[in-house]
């Protein structure tokens, strides 16, 4: 049994409350890991500039993986490894949103563009990644430099067939995956949890085997693919649990830190 010497999480449905909260249970959970010698780091669909608060109360000095892993920064947020949405790419998935009537939004490396102030999930996410948007009356001036496009809406059932179309269209010009019932993330090709699992492992000379995962929704998937040990929050889907390892409790009931219980376990076993 190989022994975990990195601990990959998600952040939202996983290290947070759905009040976006990080416990002290989660940050206990973490210097435990980190003083028994595991590495810990984290990976979300978040923008860049929605990960900052995290870094100092974890303290994380791993490189982090943003937009599902398609960009990697170090601690201190700077950029060591980027891509991009192709510019034709990113128009047409914004085309896809607007015929299924889905709110529409672009992320680049520093900022966030919507239409309007009054979407649905405007302001919930302004309080999520504690930054502002910018509004724009078009999104063509900065289709060159898309990082992310999030669809929002409330409604899950048309959320997961705007998923599989988008899906379908974008083929191998881009990644789509819901990181919430309510979000749609369209990003670069080639590039998602998965492959950010295996730059770590590079990154600090380990095998992926002795890589734990830890997430709660379908772009999270990837990533239990690839790592030696899975593990999914009491919350998830019965579809995402399936593919896990391991389950935890959901992360309204410290689900994080009964994780990183049992990875500790598992490397006490070992």
């Amino acid at each position: 049994m190989t022994r975990i010497a990195l601990v990959v999480s998600d952040i939202d449905g996983t290290l947070l409350t759905k009040d976006k909260i990080l416990t002290d249970g989660a940050t206990r959970a973490v210097r435990r890991l980190e003083n028994s010698g595991v590495g810990f780091t984290i990976t979300s669909s978040r923008p860049t500039i929605g990960m900052r608060f995290l870094i100092e109360p974890l303290g994380i000095t791993l490189p982090v993986g943003a937009f599902n892993g398609s960009s990697i920064v170090d601690a201190q947020l700077n950029p060591i490894e980027q891509h991009l949405i192709p510019a034709a790419a990113a128009q047409r998935s914004l085309g896809i949103l607007s015929e299924f009537g889905v709110d529409s939004w672009v992320f680049t490396n520093n900022q966030w563009l919507v239409r309007s102030a009054d979407g649905e999930y405007v302001p919930f996410e302004a309080r999520t990644i504690k930054h502002d948007p910018t509004i724009v009356g078009d999104f063509s001036p900065y289709l060159s430099d898309v990082c992310k496009i999030v669809g929002a809406s409330s409604d899950a059932a048309m959320m997961q067939r705007c998923e599989a179309a988008m899906q379908q269209a974008m083929g191998a010009e881009a990644t789509a995956a819901r990181s919430q019932a309510y979000y749609l993330d369209v990003t670069p090709p080639g590039c998602d949890k998965g492959t950010f699992v295996h730059a770590m492992a590079k990154r600090q000379g380990i095998a992926t085997d002795a890589i734990a995962t830890i997430g709660d929704m379908s772009n999270d998937l990837a990533m239990f693919r690839v790592s030696g040990l899975s593990i999914a929050m009491g919350n998830a889907s019965d579809e995402i649990k399936k593919q896990a390892t391991h389950v935890t409790t959901s992360n309204e009931n410290e689900g994080f830190a009964g994780a990183i219980e049992m990875i500790l376990n598992h490397n006490a076993a070992g």
